[in-house]
């Protein structure tokens, strides 16, 4: 009787056995390790036509698996000449990744603004911000490293002869799928 158990066991596991080994190997970043490594970062400051000047706190990343990328929504102080006093607002983004090779990193590309406002701020700085609010974003997060894959995380990839490939935004973090290295 047991004998027969294992052998209609056999089958599942001839598949079970299949479907790993032809599974892409992959190395996982957590959502604890991007907010700790973009929160690093910041606060950054950025000059507006020397009339004004943005400061960008800590963003909150959200992860965007359906559309794989990532959201974030940071605080933005601004004060300055133009202003008659300081004044506090929202900017919220959403981007895809890319894998930069040169240093291993992982970089915000393909930035998207969804919001950029400040309470208060009068007619004239609010038009050049809103002006030129697309590009200080672009400026502020586009080459963000939101993570740097030290050597002895690729170790055992780079002995099998892969590298990193395609990220995947999930609910838990980033999966970077290992793929075979190019030949140069």
């Amino acid at each position: 009787m047991k004998r027969r158990q294992w052998l209609m066991s056999l089958p599942m596991t001839l598949v079970l056995a299949a479907a790993a080994a032809h599974a892409q190997p992959s190395y996982t970043v957590t959502s604890a390790q991007l907010q700790q490594a973009v929160a690093e970062k910041f606060p950054m400051r950025y000059p507006v036509g020397g009339l004004l000047a943005l400061t960008l706190q800590a963003p909150r990343l959200r992860l965007l698996p359906e559309q794989n990328r990532l959201g974030t929504q940071m605080v933005v102080d601004a004060a300055g000449p133009a202003l008659s006093r300081s004044t506090t607002g929202n900017f919220d983004v959403d981007f895809a990744l890319r894998y930069e090779p040169s240093d291993q990193s992982i970089r915000a590309h393909q930035l998207k603004v969804n919001t950029l406002s400040l309470s208060g701020m009068p007619p004239g700085p609010a038009a050049l911000l809103q002006a030129y609010g697309p590009a200080l974003a672009g400026q502020a997060l586009l080459e963000v490293v939101l993570h740097k894959l030290r050597p002895q995380d690729l170790m055992l990839a780079d002995g099998l002869g892969m590298e990193p490939g395609a990220i995947t935004v999930t609910a838990r973090g980033l999966v970077i799928g290992l793929v075979p290295k190019k030949a140069l």
